[in-house]
């Protein structure tokens, strides 16, 4: 018999809201394939930044292997990672 525990899943339902409220990063990896330009291109598209913040981005990425391109919350962070990825630029959401 499976006994139901409304106040558990009502604390689950809190906990996932509150998950949904933090900060994450969506971190771009550095790759051999895409240029320079695609991968500054993509940001300015996808993460609106400025020709300026996307060229120091990139240059992270080149140099230390990935960056933390933007914060934010894992909903807003989710369709900005997948157009990166469909892009064909790698990266992730922490």
């Amino acid at each position: 018999m499976r006994t139901s525990f409304p106040e558990l899943e009502e604390e689950e339902i809190v906990l996932e809201e509150l998950l949904d409220l933090e900060e994450h990063d969506l971190v771009v990896f550095n790759d051999d394939v895409n240029t320079f330009d695609h991968v500054i291109n993509i940001l300015i598209k996808v993460c609106k930044h400025t020709r300026e913040q996307a060229e120091q981005c990139t240059l992270i990425i080149h140099y230390k292997g990935k960056c933390a391109v933007k914060k934010g919350s894992f909903e807003e962070l989710k369709p900005m990672c997948e157009a990166i990825l469909d892009a064909g630029i790698q990266a992730t959401i922490t």
